[in-house]
Parts: structure tokens; C-alpha cells; sequence
């Protein structure tokens, strides 16, 4: 009786074993997931005026989201001063991409090349000025090291706002300032965004449209700390 038990209770331990060994090895990454293409941008307008990535976009960047390799950024301002309905979209940050951290563009370097319908955007202080023969001039001694520690070179960069315009010039700056081309995407614009991972800011309270902002993981750049260059 007790050699069966001994025996039951060996073969108890040999599966349990086997149990404990079988779910402690590594699970095989889906390459469709983790494996990330090099940056390539699109054909046609969105490519050419945007500079938004043919792999990695709108309606792909579900498949790229909450990596630890990875920062994403959401480049809107919370009300762009700028009227972005005038071309389909939203002065307001209505919503955002799960996962996504908003340091706005304009804060950045100063907007050009605005659409004539939208008009003018923010005019106040920013880190950098875009001079005329296309350099990016600190306005402060501190700008470099903000922009490195919003934007780390050592991690990929996902940029991402309204429609792809201040994505695309944000990730024209970078790579002007020493920032390496190849981690850094533009995956397009929130308002064409159809993806599961969609934060709603916007909402309607008796009839009228009001914005949750609290819900908006936000860095604001604090310009009167700030030392002039």
C-alpha cells in the first residue's frame, strides 16, 4: 500500500514538473506584433505632403502599440487656435490613441506652411525657431534637453496628431537636430484613426460639446522657467 502511494505520489511530481516547465518557457513572439519594419513612406499625397508611413499608420499602429522599445507621441495642441474644421478635422484634441503622450508641435518651433482655410495657429513661445534658410535655432538653454528627454533617441518614435501635418514636420526637426531617421515614424492622423484602442475625449452634456482633458496624459512646457539661449 505504501510503495503505491510512493509511486503515485512520484508520478504526481514528475507531471507537475513537467506542468511547471512547460508554461515557463518563452512564448514566440507573433513577428506581425513585434518585428518593425524600417520607416518608409507612403505613395501619393499623404506621402508626399506628410511624409506618413506606408507599414505603420492608422490603420496598422494597433499592431505596434505598448511596446517598451517604443515612445508614442501625439503632436495636437488641447485647442489648436487654428480652424482645423475648415478642412474636416478638430481644432479641439478630441480624442487620442491609447498609449499616446501629448507634447504639442507648436510648443516645439514655430508652425509654417499652414492650409490658407486654417489660417494661424499658436504664437507664443516655443523651444526652437525655424529660421528662414531652414535651421533649427534654440530659444533656450535648456530647449535640446527637453526635446531629448520628450523624444529619447535610444527609443523608437511613434508620431502621431490630427490629420499627419505635425507629425511630419516633428519628425523633420528630429531628424534635422542628430536624431537617427530610422526609429522614428510618422503613423498619420488621429481623425482617420479606426482602430480598439480609441480614447474619447469629446462628449456631449445638454446638448453641448464639452472635452475631458483630464483624461489626457499631457506635457506642458513650463516657458517661464525657462533660460534665453
Amino acid at each position: 500500500m505504501k510503495r503505491n502511494l510512493y509511486k503515485i505520489g512520484s508520478i504526481i511530481l514528475i507531471v507537475a514538473l513537467i506542468l511547471l516547465l512547460v508554461f515557463s518557457i518563452p512564448k514566440k513572439k507573433n513577428k506581425e506584433v513585434y518585428d518593425l519594419p524600417k520607416p518608409e513612406v507612403t505613395s501619393g499625397i499623404r506621402g508626399e505632403q506628410f511624409a506618413i508611413d506606408k507599414n505603420i499608420n492608422e490603420e496598422t499602429i494597433d499592431n505596434y502599440l505598448f511596446r517598451d522599445d517604443t515612445v508614442y507621441r501625439d503632436v495636437r495642441m488641447l485647442k489648436d487656435p487654428g480652424n482645423y474644421e475648415s478642412i474636416g478635422g478638430d481644432s479641439y484634441l478630441s480624442g487620442f490613441v491609447n498609449g499616446f503622450e501629448v507634447v504639442p508641435y507648436p510648443y516645439l518651433v514655430n508652425v509654417t506652411n499652414l492650409p490658407e482655410e486654417v489660417g494661424d495657429t499658436y504664437k507664443g513661445n516655443t523651444l526652437f525657431t525655424l529660421t528662414s534658410d531652414g535651421k533649427y535655432e534654440a530659444n533656450y538653454e535648456e530647449s535640446l534637453a527637453i526635446l531629448e528627454d520628450l523624444f529619447p533617441k535610444d527609443k523608437y518614435i511613434f508620431l502621431m496628431c490630427g490629420g499627419g501635418g505635425y507629425a511630419g514636420d516633428t519628425k523633420k526637426m528630429l531628424i534635422s537636430l542628430g536624431w537617427d531617421e530610422e526609429k522614428i515614424y510618422n503613423v498619420g492622423g488621429y481623425w482617420y484613426y479606426k482602430g480598439n484602442n480609441n480614447v474619447e475625449v469629446k462628449y456631449q452634456d445638454d446638448k453641448e460639446d464639452k472635452y475631458a482633458f483630464w483624461k489626457v496624459p499631457y506635457h506642458d512646457i513650463d516657458f517661464e522657467t525657462l533660460h534665453e539661449a
